[in-house]
């Protein structure tokens, strides 16, 4: 059997001391960054693995970062969470940690949850999704001086004890969405988004009404909310344009919605003005890979960015440091439907 691989072997062949491996690994952002890759490239090229259990004995860390997972959905903005997921889980390796999954339905059993991990599995942190108005979760890790950052604003006043969080500027990309319909000759252009109080569905119509105003539109009656589901975003397209023919673009707030507007602006009804049909223009939010496949235009989200800079964040509320917020902006990609 092969000699095991030791820190040692790889800080000889990286041309660094021990305690720089350790750190590329445990503590990336205080090593250089052409460095840590030099490091990270030895660690793979020897097979090296970190001993859990003695860094574990080391530093009073388990190396675990727990994360909620949830429900596919309709598989469409499913995918958006698998693609944050997939980032967070090669950003957390490369720093030296594991993911910790688990599933919850609520606020009350993922706080549940917490409790469990916590006696079971000793995470070093968390990292939250779904953020919303007056987050329960957010003050009972507070409350406790846990670890934890958010992919979400805390869209709620803010606390009087601030967490780091990461986000993707929704309202930036809903107005760069219209400016660019706007900007193709639309005038009369809609959005169907969620039932209001959701911090992201709020924020996504907010920069599609600020588009329209800053053009001297008035959005009065354009807008519909509804569930995100692609029934639903069909029958809100066809509430909206059967009592307006003049509409010849529609904004969504996800890819999900956009897909039932498709089905209304490319199944014209002979009751309607079917000549408005081959003018309408559809845009989602998420640019999922269906987007892609159909010839949607949707709006980017940075996911893969964002997932890095959680940890990058995480890594310094580990080690009490003071907290930061970073608001990420997200690209428009054009294709066929606008």
């Amino acid at each position: 059997m092969a000699d095991k691989v030791t820190i040692a072997d790889v800080a000889r062949i990286a041309g660094v001391s021990r305690q720089t491996v350790s750190n590329a690994l445990n503590s990336p952002e205080v090593v250089r960054p052409e460095t840590r890759q030099r490091v990270l490239e030895v660690v793979e090229e020897l097979g090296y693995r970190v001993n859990l259990a003695a860094r574990q004995m080391r530093t009073g860390r388990s190396g675990l970062i727990a994360i909620r997972i949830d429900p596919a959905g309709d598989g469409i903005n499913g995918s958006v969470f698998d693609r944050f997921l997939h980032g967070l889980t090669e950003s957390a390796a490369e720093a030296g940690y594991r993911l910790l999954l688990y599933t919850a339905g609520d606020d009350d059993k993922e706080i549940a949850a917490f409790e469990d991990l916590l006696g079971a599995h000793e995470p070093d942190a968390f990292v939250l999704t779904s953020t919303h108005h007056k987050d329960p979760r957010t003050s009972w890790l507070l409350d406790r001086k846990l670890p934890f950052v958010t992919f979400g604003r805390p869209w709620s006043e803010l606390p009087e004890v601030p967490h780091p969080w990461v986000d993707v500027d929704g309202s930036a990309g809903t107005e760069a969405a219209t400016e660019h319909l706007l900007a193709t000759g639309h005038r009369r252009i809609a959005f169907l988004g969620w039932p209001s109080g959701s911090g992201v569905g709020d924020d996504r119509r907010e920069g599609w009404r600020r588009a329209l105003a800053g053009a001297g539109l008035d959005p009065t009656g354009l807008s519909r909310a509804t569930s995100d589901a692609i029934a639903d975003g069909e029958a809100a397209a066809r509430d909206l344009i059967s009592g307006d023919p003049d509409i010849t673009a529609l904004v969504c707030a996800s890819d999900s919605l956009a897909l039932g507007a498709l089905q209304v602006a490319r199944s014209p009804n002979p009751a309607w003005h079917a000549e408005a049909y081959r003018r309408i223009a559809v845009v989602g939010f998420d640019d999922t890979p269906v987007a892609k496949a159909i010839g949607l235009t949707s709006v980017h989200q940075p996911l893969t960015e964002a997932a890095a800079r959680c940890m990058q964040l995480l890594s310094r509320a580990l080690e009490r440091t003071p907290p930061g917020t970073i608001l990420l902006p997200p690209s428009l990609v054009v294709r066929q439907s606008a």
